[in-house]
């Protein structure tokens, strides 16, 4: 094996390549690791620079180069399959430079339907501390020529792990190596693609079929450096497209970088392509609020309910598959069951009704069975939540804040707080439910939420571990808590202890140019924990992605710059309407959206045919929009 130094003198971090000539592993100037080491999911085999090629004679996998050259700047290296030629050239210096070329050697012409190459980042949760301290978020962008990645370290320090596109083209990234086995804690191996038209042509805007004569080659570079934060990472790049905002209500403008203007007169998602069209972006035209909204709640009474049941439980909202037309019975499958998040359909119809917006005799009726339905089968008279009707003697302590802002919103504050006084009975200090600190504060159930707040600060970076061991929501519900202690108590929550944890949770998302992703958190689970087609790989955006905007906009102004404020509303808004994209004009919905064009080969970049937990997507978008809630500084969401 040898080691390559690259980038500057302050901060240079080091290659380390193997015998076969992939890269083994990247060490970041602090001396953490930027790549997977061998272990349970990674090997040599998924190794930096390895790949493989569809094409419309054969597919190969390439491993061992049929010729290697080292040099005291890199390595030259020669892969030969079939009629195919590729050729590696690895440099290092300040800047650390891969360039790829992919030469026909036979008599006809050759069509490339799939070409990827792994870059086995470290995107793992083993623990908090040691996610914190020693993995990456891996932010993916491969919208052509402009493609890029971000690779920093999930604490949110610097410097970051730069890639960009200097030649050629990326238009898809796909997953490899998720399983039952790695569950939730690890994201898998990534792939970059120069296309996946052979496996999803319809990926992320369209994948080109690349056709190669005769004697001719394909050919692409990518140059990686280190990069103090983003904004400088962004500052070293030029690319052909971009605008200023993502997501617009219909009819409303969004303005591109070159001039141009676009809009629309119906909702959905539209990709913008550059001049020459060498690269794009998507964003999102959507309706206003309230007629989402109304949309969406007419569907849910008339879809998402089990009317042949008799008694309360006919009030229950349960899963609905939009491609049968069936509601879904969970079964042993919990995330599919009665109660659990399906309850945020019963906050958006109390969000509906208090607006003045709908039917509010049948949002009444629908309301009162679904809370006769909670009495007679969650709830007992200690105020423990059961797991749903049919599971009584499980608990899990996500569901208690749901169902005590369910008894809130009914005018029950007396068990609202029974619920929450339970919860702490049964262990809340030690873990992080969402919507704590808000609900704490309006219960006026002070104790709990400053014994709580600081039983927390004491852990540090060692958070217990949830149903993930680290993500996105357990930072999210830890700022949340720490900003309404902190509100309540600035004497006795130091706002240090706020702004030293904000980094982590504005490393889990990036800004990349389509509306999906832009600010939206990473999480890479949900579509196989909630979906029907139970596909593990990112899911892009994610409702709980809300998380993130509820603590921007809670964020005390007094702790930040003013620049730094404008980000936060920035990214607040862009992750409210990103989730929009999530409900269709008849109301229906989708559980997820799986990113990524394939997840262990299986066709992806799509969105699961189940509508199921999305909802609470709406519910933020309501409470921070209406006047008794968090305060939003960001642009309104048109209603």
């Amino acid at each position: 094996m040898e080691s390559f130094g690259f980038g500057e003198s302050e901060s240079k971090g080091e290659v380390q390549v193997g015998d076969d000539g992939a890269v083994v592993q990247v060490l970041h100037p602090d001396g953490r690791r930027v790549l997977l080491d061998d272990g349970v999911v990674h090997d040599s085999l998924h190794a930096w620079g390895k790949g493989f090629v569809i094409t419309d004679r054969a597919a190969y996998r390439f491993d061992n180069p049929a010729f290697t050259r080292w040099r005291s700047s890199g390595i030259d290296l020669m892969y030969q399959f079939g009629e195919l030629e590729l050729r590696v050239g690895r440099r290092f210096g300040e800047q650390w430079t891969e360039t790829y070329e992919l030469r026909n050697t036979s008599s006809e012409s050759i069509e490339i339907g799939s070409l990827a190459i792994s870059t086995p980042y470290r995107d793992v949760y083993t623990s908090s501390r040691e996610s914190l301290t020693g993995a990456v978020h891996a932010h993916v962008w491969t919208g052509g020529a402009d493609a890029w990645v971000w690779a920093v370290p999930m604490d949110g320090s610097g410097p970051g792990l730069g890639l960009q596109l200097k030649e050629g083209e990326l238009w898809a990234y796909s997953v490899e190596s998720r399983e039952p086995g790695t569950s939730s804690n690890i994201r898998g191996h990534i792939y970059l693609h120069v296309t996946d038209h052979a496996r999803v042509p319809h990926a992320m805007g369209g994948q080109p079929a690349i056709t190669l004569e005769p004697g001719a080659s394909y050919r692409w570079t990518w140059q990686l450096g280190w990069y103090t934060d983003l904004p400088a990472f962004h500052a070293d790049r030029q690319p052909l497209i971009g605008a200023d905002r993502l997501a617009a209500a219909i009819t409303e403008p969004i303005q591109l970088h070159d001039g141009r203007e676009i809009t629309a007169t119906e909702p959905g998602l539209q990709y913008v392509e550059s001049p020459d069209g060498r690269s794009r972006i998507a964003v999102l035209f959507h309706e206003p609020l309230q007629q989402l909204a109304e949309r969406r709640v007419r569907f849910i009474l008339d879809h998402q309910r089990r009317p042949e049941l008799g008694g309360s439980r006919k009030y229950a909202f349960v899963p609905y598959d939009n491609d049968s037309g069936l509601t879904v019975l969970s079964s042993a499958w919990r995330d599919w069951s009665d109660a659990r998040e399906r309850v945020g359909m019963a906050l958006l119809l109390q969000e509906v009704r208090d607006r003045g917006w709908g039917d509010r005799a049948e949002l009444d009726e629908a309301l009162n069975g679904y809370e006769r339905f909670v009495r007679e089968y969650l709830l007992d008279d200690a105020g423990t939540i059961q797991d749903d009707s049919v599971h009584q003697s499980a608990v899990r302590l996500y569901n208690f804040p749901w169902f005590a802002r369910f008894l809130l919103g009914q005018g029950d504050r007396a068990g609202a707080t029974r619920v929450l006084n339970r919860y702490y009975e049964l262990g809340g200090d030690h873990f992080l439910a969402f919507d704590l600190g808000p609900l704490l504060s309006e219960l006026g159930l002070r104790e709990h939420l400053i014994r709580h707040t600081k039983t927390f600060i004491g852990y540090g970076d060692e958070l217990p571990p949830h149903e993930v061991n680290y993500e996105q929501s357990m930072v999210a519900p830890l700022l949340e808590l720490l900003v309404s202690a902190y509100q309540i108590a600035p004497d006795e929550i130091d706002g240090a202890e706020l702004t030293r944890r904000l980094p982590w949770l504005t490393a889990f998302a990036a800004d990349q140019p389509d509306v999906r992703l832009r600010h939206v958190p990473i999480r890479h689970w949900d579509g196989y924990w909630f979906g029907r087609l139970r596909l593990w790989g990112d899911v892009f955006p994610h409702y709980w992605s809300a998380l993130s905007a509820v603590v921007y906009a809670a964020w005390p102004r007094e702790l930040v710059t003013p620049e730094q404020a404008a980000w936060l509303d920035a990214a607040e808004d862009a992750i409210l309407r990103a989730n929009l994209v999530s409900f269709t004009a008849d109301g229906s919905a989708t559980c997820a959206f799986v990113y990524p064009s394939c997840v262990n080969g299986q066709p992806a970049h799509i969105a699961d045919p189940l509508a199921n937990d999305q909802d609470w997507a709406l519910v933020y978008a309501l409470r921070l929009l209406s006047h008794g809630a968090p305060l939003s500084r960001s642009a309104p969401i048109s209603r």
